[in-house]
């Protein structure tokens, strides 16, 4: 199985990247870097999540509605901006698999990309869905029905990807970034293999504070 930053390098994700690009009048550099950091970090949170029986329920009933329509007509998705209701739809899913954690896991990102806050999520909010395709795209291709399939199919997109370094770097800037327990703390241990806390552990205080 490919993994997904393998799919941002093949000609589908560069169609992707372009027109996110477009769409939110960042560079392609910028938004290519921004999306193969941010897409680890979401697979993770719906890993986490798909962890319990409820959550691996919610989750593949969520991908029986994104079997991959969105990905056969790029360019109508793009000609003219992205319609509202997709990004309606992006903004419920990152809800979700986020939860109270969004805002500060959009400013870690910010960081890490150098594209301000505002911009990574109006970009997430575009790439939800299109992540949502491409995961329903693969349950359907490999069969996938049950909470053990849908932890390996989202292990396998991962693969690499957290090997990135800037996947990597915001995996760990967020880890138990506040000390409350939140799904987003395990996140890095699931896409890192079991890594703890590294290198970045002193910019925990500077990137969140005190926030909750």
């Amino acid at each position: 199985m490919s993994g997904i930053l393998d799919l941002l390098n093949g000609p589908l994700g560069q169609q992707i990247i372009s027109g996110v690009s477009q769409q939110s009048g960042q560079s392609a550099d910028k938004t290519s870097g921004l999306l193969q950091m941010a897409l680890p970090v979401l697979m993770g949170a719906m890993k986490k999540n798909a962890a319990t029986p409820q959550g691996a329920q919610g989750l593949l009933g969520a991908l029986d509605k994104h079997q991959g329509g969105i990905l056969e007509n790029l360019g109508g998705l793009f000609d003219g901006g992205v319609d509202q209701s997709v990004q309606q739809d992006g903004d419920n899913i990152l809800g979700h698999i986020l939860g109270g954690k969004r805002s500060q896991v959009e400013g870690a990102l910010s960081q890490q990309s150098g594209i301000d806050a505002g911009s990574v999520g109006n970009i997430l909010k575009v790439a939800a869905p299109i992540l949502m395709g491409v995961l329903g795209q693969q349950k359907q291709q490999n069969g996938v029905s049950d909470a053990n399939g849908i932890g390996s199919l989202l292990g396998g997109l991962m693969g690499g990807a957290s090997q990135n370094s800037g996947a990597s770097s915001i995996l760990t800037s967020i880890l138990d970034a506040d000390g409350d327990g939140s799904i987003i703390d395990d996140v890095a241990n699931i896409a890192l293999g079991g890594k703890k806390k590294g290198g970045l552990g002193g910019l925990l205080g500077g990137l969140f504070g005190g926030r909750k």
